[in-house]
């Protein structure tokens, strides 16, 4: 959508800030998206918000809880439109007007048709001065599972992928290869914590016995739910995903397995496809139980499938800084579906990073 506004440089500057807030709670906030507010008098900040853990509040009281009375005439600066409807509490958009706030500033539109324009609608008129599409593509970035699970009724996709300089994501059997160095692998564990679920597929659970978890200090229950693709009930008791379901929530994609009946885990009754686990009704299935992001983390054929669906909303390719697959048998190599040198059709490059000495490329579906 088209900026209603005309901005100045405070308004961009107060917008970025807004946005860096928002980021606060990524993935912590329920159905709810993680929304940031800032209320701003005389071109100071007088309030503070963010969507709560679990949803509740909203980022907007929050905000103006802390302003108080030097709310009255003030700026808010919200990344999602305000709600406008009647929940668990007062509509955002009736909290801001009884505040006495004169103008509001958005960057995205809210697709809940129970709100939809109806927040912007509401604030002008009360006769406050509203001005929406600031820095949208920016927020839309952060709230782009909230968007796609409103707007498509599904999981939000983010493929993440470590390739090494060769183009492999590892090797078969043996040992485990890091692919990528300690700094690039912290970044996963953050990634993890801004999602609701990862996903990988029961050859990569047998072959790796990865824990899934988030395990930086201060983040441990951050943890999110681990999903795994067993069309075959193959997945053991042994396993590490198994032997901490009670800890952290494991779903398993597939029929029930009565190897796993003690161990806490649930499965989630799926459709099938040429004797895989159906990815599209999938995706329906864990948008309908409050699933907005899940971030596929292997492997090499679980990646060409969602690939190959089309279901890939956000791809975080890992480059390593060496090459894994020199003097080993070709036949051990596992080959990445894209590499930074060939990346997929469809797919725009929004930011890059380093992390030591790996890089890191994002790109979103065009």
């Amino acid at each position: 959508m088209a900026s209603t506004m005309s901005t100045t440089t405070d308004d961009i500057d107060f917008m970025k800030a807004t946005i860096r807030l928002a980021r606060r709670n990524l993935g912590r906030t329920g159905t709810n998206p993680s929304v940031g507010c800032l209320i701003v008098r005389d071109g100071q900040v007088v309030g503070r918000g963010v969507t709560a853990p679990g949803g509740r509040p909203h980022a907007e009281p929050v905000a103006l809880a802390e302003a108080g009375e030097l709310a009255r005439g003030a700026t808010a600066y919200v990344t999602l439109e305000p709600c406008a409807h009647h929940g668990a509490t007062p509509p955002c958009a009736r909290t801001l007007i009884s505040a006495g706030i004169a103008r509001v500033v958005t960057a995205v539109v809210d697709p809940d048709e129970r709100v939809n324009s109806k927040g912007h609608a509401m604030l002008r008129e009360a006769g406050v001065v509203v001005e929406t599409g600031l820095l949208e593509a920016e927020a839309g970035h952060d709230l782009a599972p909230y968007l796609v699970h409103k707007s498509l009724r599904r999981s939000f996709v983010t493929l993440k992928l470590a390739v090494s300089p060769d183009g492999l994501l590892g090797l078969r059997g043996g040992r485990q290869v890091a692919v990528t160095g300690t700094e690039a692998r912290t970044q996963v564990h953050l990634m993890r914590a801004e999602h609701h679920a990862i996903l990988i597929g029961a050859g990569t659970a047998i072959e790796d016995d990865p824990e899934l978890t988030c395990r930086l200090a201060g983040l441990e229950d951050r943890s999110p739910q681990r999903i795994v693709l067993d069309a075959h009930a193959r997945l053991h008791a042994g396993l590490k995903l198994v032997t901490s379901a009670r800890e952290t929530p494991l779903l398993v994609a597939g029929p029930v397995n009565p190897a796993l009946a003690d161990s806490g885990a649930e499965f989630l009754a799926c459709e099938y496809a040429d004797g895989r686990v159906a990815l599209p009704e999938l995706l329906e299935d864990l948008g309908a139980r409050g699933v907005q992001s899940v971030l596929v983390e292997g492997g090499a054929r679980v990646a060409e499938a969602f690939l190959a669906a089309g279901l890939v909303d956000r791809i975080a390719l890992f480059t390593g800084a060496w090459r894994v697959g020199d003097g080993v048998d070709p036949a051990r190599h596992v080959v990445s579906p894209i590499t930074a040198a060939t990346p997929p059709k469809g797919y725009g490059l929004t930011s890059t990073g380093a992390f030591g000495q790996d890089r890191l490329h994002i790109y979103d579906r065009a």
